[in-house]
């Protein structure tokens, strides 16, 4: 795992050259170390067992059906690495690939990013950080459609603990919580405490309830089968 020491070191995924290029030079301006950028799924794989990297960037669809390849593959690498960071790029909202990535490894050290991130470049670079650092970052965009859903089994929290948890999957401290809500820290770990106990999630050492809840709730988000209406 990275420890800040040295730069981030980078494997980059993504099939189209001009954006794959431009990537690559926008994570080097801002002090990570692209030592792979590839094309295609199976590159990637090889590119993180030669380089060992801190970091996987990777878009979703990729050769050659440009359906999940991406994000298969990454999954299969968090199994073999549970500490390998992993932000998963998407040009749409797709409720069901995020839940997948963050149910690999319990959902630490992953982000889920739209493309369209990537026009404030100082600000997708912190996000890149926050993953490696071990957060979960799920794109504002998709927080917004799970909270449109209406069959929500989440309906028991509040209105505040709703924004709270929509916070939480973003990736943001208490700390930026309160200051997002306008309400102290204090108020946010109350909040959080009630939030956690309408989910049941029980406290302990192994594991780490702000991940879980995130999951309860991207789970939430996705459509039920047909049947199931």
């Amino acid at each position: 795992m990275h420890t800040g020491a040295s730069p981030v070191r980078v494997v980059l995924a993504e099939d189209g050259v001009l954006l794959r290029e431009g990537l690559a030079g926008l994570l080097g301006r801002f002090g990570f170390e692209v030592v792979a950028a590839v094309g295609d799924a199976e590159a990637l794989v090889e590119a993180v067992t030669a380089h060992g990297p801190d970091l996987v960037v990777t878009d979703i669809r990729m050769p050659p059906s440009h359906t999940d390849e991406g994000l298969r593959a990454a999954a299969a690498l968090r199994r073999e690495r549970p500490d390998l960071a992993v932000v998963a790029l998407s040009q749409y909202v797709e409720l069901s690939y995020a839940g997948d990535l963050l149910d690999s490894a319990d959902g630490r050290r992953v982000g889920y990013l739209l493309k369209d991130r990537i026009v404030d470049v100082e600000e997708f670079a912190a996000l890149l950080r926050q993953v490696v650092g071990g957060g979960t970052v799920i794109d504002p965009k998709v927080v917004r459609q799970m909270l449109r859903r209406r069959d929500d089994p989440l309906s028991a929290l509040s209105p505040r603990e709703q924004e709270v948890l929509a916070l939480i999957a973003e990736g943001c401290s208490n700390a930026a919580i309160g200051a997002r809500l306008f309400i102290s820290e204090a108020t946010v770990g109350k909040h959080i405490g009630n939030l956690f106990t309408k989910l049941g999630l029980p406290e302990a050492v192994d594991v780490h309830r702000r991940v879980q809840a995130v999951l309860a709730y991207l789970r939430a988000g996705r459509p039920l089968p047909p049947a199931a209406r």
